[in-house]
């Protein structure tokens, strides 16, 4: 999770907490949090790259639709980065 952007990881977090998020999905939730605009062109290609890192799967629901769901490697990723966060913020 180290060599992730904050943005990457953002995308993790909001994957992991939707039910076969569709791209769409997942830049909506994004947006309502920030108050920024996400472009397509910022959000496919750092989906792409959490794909092609094992963290997340990516599926069809139809011919013009992906959904992303998020993998054992990355269920994985996600527990150990939360672990880590632990240790530095106690409350």
């Amino acid at each position: 999770m180290f060599d992730l952007t904050g943005f990457q990881r953002d995308l993790l977090y909001v994957i992991a907490g939707l039910d076969r998020a569709s791209g769409q999905s997942v830049k909506e939730e994004l947006e309502a949090h920030t108050g920024r605009e996400i472009t397509h062109g910022r959000l496919y290609p750092n989906l792409d790259v959490l794909v092609n890192r094992g963290l997340v799967e990516k599926g069809q629901i139809d011919r013009r639709t992906n959904y992303y769901v998020v993998s054992d490697d990355g269920v994985e990723a996600l527990q150990q980065r939360r672990e880590w966060e632990d240790q530095y913020v106690q409350f």
